[in-house]
Parts: structure tokens; sequence; C-alpha cells
């Protein structure tokens, strides 16, 4: 177990050592430990080495010079610089809301940017302003659409986060595919199996096999299967490939970079980079702030008096099992695998940081 202090550290440290300013080399902390906090534990320290990894194949530029390529009073289009995502996408989300608190409404399309954590992160950036705020990103191919054996999509996450006034915020972030990868990685750590619709075999058959990518498998999109609304997935996860990249002039579908380095890059790519989608809209753009706020309040509270099915505590507001993990882990430190602890070791005994 360790504290989140002691991680932070370590994590803005490595940032360092491969070159990052410090104010970037902090965010980026930030960013990857508010996943760890949150209990996404497969997007937080876990993929450390990987963007290390990124960084020693030329992939990933600690030294960005972002910039806005193209705007209107309340759209921007960013470049940027193959940056960190963990730094690229909060300063495009800074871009957006600046946008919002003039006119209304901000959005922001990034190229040539890189894996940017948690979703959820972004997104909240805007509830500080009483603003809803909306980010997305595609992701390496590992997703079979519908019908089909081809990795053609990523995990492609969406995160909404809405401001309230007395409740805790409403936080929805999640995959369109069944599972993320990463919690494929974690259960390949524990050597367990993974559930029956995550995974499908190179051939298309159903799976349990952790490892399962490796021999050429795919992930399944968000609902396993037509029968029970894959399709459904599929196109969640299309209309954030499409808004993240065909939007900003990022890679799409098969040519998105591999998070691995390990992998090849594609050949003949359509665009540059990873591509995400980050959205501000001021509350008071629709109606009065505090009259909205009070209404988000009321609904979480009607939600939470529905009848629970039995066997069930109660029923849960989308951010309540991150918030509560948050509480937690601040409290009592931040769990790590034991493969992940090796792997962070001899991050540290390379760069001469102590974890």
């Amino acid at each position: 177990m360790h504290s989140y202090r002691q991680l932070f550290d370590f994590t803005q440290d490595v940032f360092l050592h491969i070159g990052c300013p410090p104010n970037d080399a902090k965010l980026a902390a930030e960013v990857l430990l508010e996943a760890d906090l949150r209990g996404v534990d497969s997007h937080g320290v876990a993929r450390l080495s990987g963007y290390v990894r990124l960084w020693e194949a030329g992939r990933i530029n600690p030294k960005p010079n972002m910039r806005i390529v193209h705007e209107t009073p309340s759209t921007a289009t960013v470049d940027g610089d193959g940056g960190l995502g963990l730094v690229i996408a909060p300063k495009a989300m800074d871009i957006a809301i600046d946008k919002a608190a003039k006119v209304g409404t901000g959005w922001v399309s990034v190229k040539n940017s890189n894996h940017f954590g948690i979703a959820g992160y972004h997104a909240m950036e805007a509830l500080s302003s009483d603003m809803i705020g909306i980010a997305m990103t595609n992701a390496s191919p590992l997703v079979a659409p519908t019908f089909s054996t081809d990795r053609m999509l990523g995990t492609n996450p969406i995160a909404v986060a809405i401001p309230t006034k007395n409740q805790p915020p409403f936080v929805a972030d999640f995959a369109t595919a069944s599972a993320a990868n990463g919690k494929l990685e974690i259960l390949q750590r524990k050597e367990k199996k993974a559930p029956v619709g995550w995974i499908q075999t190179k051939e298309g058959d159903r799976s349990t096999n952790a490892n399962e990518l490796k021999d050429g498998g795919a992930l399944l999109p968000l609902g396993s299967d037509k029968v029970h609304g894959s399709h459904k997935g599929y196109a969640l996860a299309s209309i954030v490939d499409i808004f993240s990249a065909v939007l900003s002039g990022a890679n799409y579908g098969p040519w998105v970079p591999p998070f691995v380095s390990f992998l090849p890059v594609a050949e003949n790519l359509v665009g540059e980079g990873i591509g995400h989608f980050l959205g501000a809209m001021r509350v008071d753009a629709f109606r009065p702030a505090d009259e909205f706020k009070a209404h988000m309040d009321n609904w979480i509270e009607t939600f939470r008096k529905a009848k629970v099915k039995k066997g069930q505590k109660a029923v849960l507001i989308p951010g309540d099992p991150e918030r509560e993990m948050t509480e937690k882990r601040l409290k009592k430190g931040i769990p790590l695998l034991p493969p992940v602890a090796r792997d962070l070791e001899e991050l540290g005994k390379r760069f001469g940081i102590k974890l």
C-alpha cells in the first residue's frame, strides 16, 4: 500500500526524467493518479512504464508546442505536437472552458496527441465553473465491430460531468467496449479468466482467455453480441472515433497508433496521432445555474430513493463508486498489484528515483 503523495511524487519525477517541463510533469502525474484514486487501476500508475516506452520509441514529445490550428468563437482544433495526452487534453479542455465562458459553449477537437488517461478527469474540469463537461477519445484498435473479427475500433470512452448544488456531481465515465483493455491486463497479472462476453477469438468465437488479444482475438463492443445490443456499443464507439479523429485530423479506425510501443504503427496513416474531443457547456446558457443545480439535486435524490432489488444495498448514481473509492484511498493508501510494484521499482532503478 502506498500513499497518494508517495506515488504522485514518484510519477512526477519519472515525467521530469523523460524531459517534461515541471508544470507538465505535475499535471501528467495528477491526471494519472486520479485514475488510481478513483479505482480505475488499469489507467493509473500501471500505465506509467508504457508512457516511458512510448517516449523511448520516439512517439511522445515531452516538450510539445501545442497550438490552435483552426477556431471559431465556440470551437477550436488543437495540434498536440505528439505530446502526452495527459497534458494535451487538460489544456485543450481549458480552451473549451474559456470559450464557453465567453459564448456559452466551447468545443475542442484534438489531433496529434497520445493516450490521455481517464476521460472523467477532463470532463470534471468543467464542474468548478458551473459547466457541464464532456470528454472522449479514440484509442488503439482492439475492438471488433458487430459481426466482424477485425480489430477496427478502440475502447473509445465517453465521460460526462454535471454540476450539482449539495449532492456530489454526476460523473459518468465508461468505455464503449464491454471492458477496457486495462481490465484484461489486470486479469493477466492476476492470472484469472475473463468473463464471457468481453473478448472473442480471432475466428470470432467466445473466449475467457485474458491473453486472447495476443493471439489475434478482439475485444467486443458494449453489449457483447447483437442480441444484447452490441450494435449500440459499436455505434457509440464509432461516434467517439469520428468526433475525436475524423473531425480533428487524427488517425481513426484501424490506423490509430497502438499504446504499446512494441506493436508497429500502421502504414499509410490517415491523420496525426490520437484524437480527443472535449466540450464545456455553461449551465446558465440554458437556465439559471442555481435553479438547474437544485433540480440536479432533486434528480439524484429521486433516483437514490428508487426501490432496490433483493440482495442489493442501494441505487447508485454515476460517480458514486469512484468518489467513495477516492475518499478511501486518500485515507488508507493505494494498493498496487505485485507486477505493477515491480514495474515501478524497475523504473525507479533506471532513473534513480526512490518510491
